[in-house]
């Protein structure tokens, strides 16, 4: 990377073409943003890029050198910084883009060796996961539910700071508190039959730090649950193709 990558310009650069990433990261979707924003601006004109992210002064650089879209550099503003990008020659078929991101597939490795616990792989991160439920107090690690509640949550409260940022709206901090009741839990252990071993209700409330109007917050909350990948997985119930093989 070049040293005038990093200079920042005297003046932002005044266009119509703005798109708001938030606090979103080239490498969480900042990129598709950019790339449908960029789509519809004409030839020789500006996309303003708005991110409070830093490392988007580090990577969008590269990026435009390779879809020759010319970089002009950034400015710092006082509360998200500005990235300005001259549309190129080059067309980009980000339709196809899109498709890729549509059909992409998440990844995850259970390995299960004799103790009381499997190891989960998943990209450059691996952490232990205890039995499916527990009655314990204390455990190795959490059993799968917990890990189930504690994806939904995480989910959410990400999310949450995510489109919050998008629209301008700064939150200090999120806590979410969440409780699930199974349908009925014997089921697993064998010693009912009737109903199921699913959670039948998950509860919670998310607490907010933020300037903001509650009322905004709200909002932000619906648009969050609404778009959850999580949530929707849940809600929606995801078809489960599930088979076994011997290592024979």
């Amino acid at each position: 990377m070049s040293t005038e990558d990093l200079t920042q310009l005297e003046q932002p650069i005044a266009t119509p073409h703005v798109c708001d990433g938030g606090n979103l990261d080239c490498g969480s979707g900042l990129l598709l943003v950019i790339r449908k924003a960029m789509d519809v601006v004409p030839q020789g004109d500006v996309l303003e890029i708005r991110s409070t992210e830093f490392s988007v002064c580090n990577d969008l650089p590269a990026w435009c050198r390779m879809t020759e879209n010319p970089y002009l550099g950034w400015k710092e503003g006082e509360t998200t910084n500005s990235f300005f990008v001259r549309r190129g020659g080059k067309i980009e078929d980000v339709q196809a883009e899109l498709e890729k991101a549509r059909n992409y597939r998440f990844q995850t490795r259970i390995r299960w060796k004799g103790d009381s616990t499997a190891t989960v792989y998943a990209r450059n991160h691996s952490f232990s996961l205890g039995q499916p439920a527990s009655f314990d107090v204390q455990d190795v690690a959490p059993s799968a539910l917990e890990y189930l509640l504690g994806s939904l949550g995480g989910c959410l409260v990400m999310g949450l700071q995510i489109h919050a940022s998008r629209k301008g709206v700064k939150i200090e901090q999120i806590e979410l508190a969440l409780n699930a009741k199974p349908d009925n839990l014997l089921v697993f252990l064998g010693l009912e039959e009737d109903g199921h071993a699913g959670l039948a209700e998950i509860s919670g409330t998310a607490y907010v730090e933020s300037d903001a109007p509650l009322s905004r917050i709200r909002e932000l909350w619906e648009h969050t649950l609404r778009v959850s990948p999580v949530t929707n997985t849940l809600l929606r119930g995801a078809k489960l193709n599930l088979q076994v093989h011997s290592l024979d």
